[in-house]
This record gives structure tokens, sequence and C-alpha cells, in this order.
């Protein structure tokens, strides 16, 4: 019984270790995940640096916007599930706001959740995206609107993969895909002119 003591010891000893070490780290888990949240809360600037906000009218909204995306960027609406073309794309390159082509997420920040919509676990700068508060239908969500033109986005949940933590669920309908080659070409393209 003796010889038993410290081993039980010993093992209690690691599983408050291994307790408190596993707390610290969700602790600054979670700490991170609200400094990347806070840090854009009200920000107005898109990817490229310009403060310019985007400013228009309900009106001249739907006479731009196709009614799909007028639906959900701003009515705030949802596309069904498991029906956006970018759901299970894996092509490399830049997804843009299709209402004001402000620089949203990176392919390489995609990924599959599961969940019916196009997910990231970042968007390309702390300035892309704004969060509100959304009590909507019943429930306590984090809404994700375009930093420059406050279009709804989709929302903003805590259970994405690392280094996160974070899964934006975005409607794909208010996404417009730019690939990697045609930007390098562009970019290519204006070197040449300079």
């Amino acid at each position: 019984m003796i010889n038993m003591m410290p081993s039980k010891l010993v093992f209690a000893l690691l599983i408050s270790c291994s307790v408190a070490v596993q707390s610290c780290a969700q602790t600054k888990l979670k700490k991170e995940k609200q400094e990347i949240m806070e840090n854009t809360k009200d920000s107005l600037l898109n990817s490229e640096g310009d403060s310019a906000k985007l400013i228009k009218t309900e009106e001249e909204w739907k006479k731009i916007l196709p009614s799909d995306v007028y639906q959900v960027a701003r009515l705030k609406g949802t596309e069904r599930p498991f029906t956006s073309k970018f759901e299970n794309s894996t092509d490399v390159g830049t997804y843009y706001c299709k209402a004001c082509g402000n620089a949203l997420f990176l392919s390489d920040t995609k990924f599959e959740s599961g969940c019916g919509w196009p997910s990231f676990y970042k968007p390309v700068t702390k300035n892309s995206v704004l969060y509100e508060t959304d009590q909507s239908h019943g429930m306590s969500r984090t809404e994700v609107m375009c930093g420059k033109c406050k279009s709804h986005l989709g929302h903003v949940f805590d259970d994405g993969p690392p280094p996160t933590g974070l899964r934006y669920c975005i409607n794909g309908v208010i996404l417009d895909f730019t690939a990697a080659q045609k930007a390098e070409k562009k970019y290519n393209e204006e070197g040449k002119k300079q």
C-alpha cells in the first residue's frame, strides 16, 4: 500500500498539470480569437487600405445587384445550404465581395466544414470584414459583413480549425472568385506598363 501512494500522487500531479496546461492553451486561443474579432469591429478599411466607405441607397443596390445577391447582401438573407459553387472548390485564388470587389478571404484559409456553405478560418486582413451581434431567429450569433460596403456575408463561429479556431460560414452567392493566375497576369501586365 505504501508503494502505491507515491504513484497515485504522481498520477494526480500529472493530471493536474495537464489540466492547467490545457486551460492556459484554451485561454490563449480564446484571447487570440477575441483579438481577431475586436481588431476589426468597427473598421471600414479594405485590404488595399482604402478607407472610403462604399455608401449607396437601397434603391441603388437594388438596381446594380442581381436579385439573389441583393437578397443576401442587403436583406441579410441566406442561400440554401449545399448550393454554392464555391463550397467544394479547391481552386487557388482570392474571394472578393460580389457587391463591391473588396478582398475577403484567400483560398488557403478555406476548409471543408460540412456546414453547407463555404467556410474560412481567417479574412484576408483584419479590415476585410466587420462584425455585428445578430439576435435574429432566437439565436445569438456574430454576423460578418464586408468591411467596405457592409454587405451581409454570413456568420462567424468559434468551432473552426487552428490557427484561429474560427469558422467564417459565408454565403457563396455574395462571393466573387479570382484565380491566382488571373491576378498574377494582371500584376505582370501592370508592371510592364510602368
